[in-house]
């Protein structure tokens, strides 16, 4: 049976592999283990580059969900804003994502709000939003603008985070607060092997993860 499931994935790979890497030119996720190939191709590349729904955006977005302003986004590896079901990510003032950051489905990170009096015309400025690596934000919560969400953090599903959270915590609640410390991140992707070549500016971050499993 393993034998079986190394061909199919191999045979996935090869087939609908190389379609997934042209189409989203950032995405970097392990080979296989993640999510089939087939399935991003079809529910993933077609709704976006056929269908023009968040079609700017170069890593997958659910067709449910809406990344606006894309091109103000820094992303890491191991993190797609908005792959999961009905997410809205608005970068108006900027979003910088670490690396390896799973977001839930109904999750919204706003970075601008509009301006009082102004509300059809105007965007208040605000810093980028920054979320660091090994983060979690749990189902239906929100981020707004100008939050800072430090590394090996846990938002809690349905959570408003209005300021910034620390390193190593676990924050739920409206507002978000942090209840207690989170236990240390060990999880070791150094060794994995990648649907493509890990730029540079990312194994300093594989590296480290490393030498904390060790």
């Amino acid at each position: 049976m393993k034998t079986y499931k190394k061909v199919f994935q191999g045979l996935d790979f090869v087939f609908w592999g190389w379609l997934v890497n042209w189409a989203y030119p950032q995405y970097f996720r392990q080979r296989y283990g993640y999510m089939k190939y087939w399935r991003l191709f079809f529910g993933y590349v077609l709704p976006q580059k056929l269908f023009r729904i968040n079609a700017a955006v170069s890593w997958p977005v659910h067709f449910t969900s809406k990344v606006a302003c894309c091109e103000n986004i820094q992303k890491g590896i191991l993190c797609d804003p908005g792959d999961s079901p009905g997410v809205y990510i608005q970068a108006m003032n900027g979003i910088v994502f670490g690396n390896n950051i799973g977001i839930s489905p109904g999750v919204k990170i706003i970075s601008a709000n509009h301006t009082r009096g102004k509300l059809r015309s105007s965007h208040d400025i605000a810093p980028p939003i920054k979320i660091g690596n090994n983060v979690m934000i749990y189902a239906n919560s929100i981020i707004l603008p100008g939050v800072e969400i430090g590394n090996n953090v846990i938002i809690g599903a349905g959570s408003v985070v209005t300021k910034s959270i620390p390193s190593d915590s676990i924050a739920v609640g409206n507002p978000c607060r942090v209840i207690r410390e989170n236990i240390p991140y060990t999880e070791d992707f150094s060794e994995v092997v990648f649907n493509r070549r890990i730029p540079e500016r990312f194994r300093a971050y594989l590296y480290s993860l490393k030498d904390t499993a060790v």
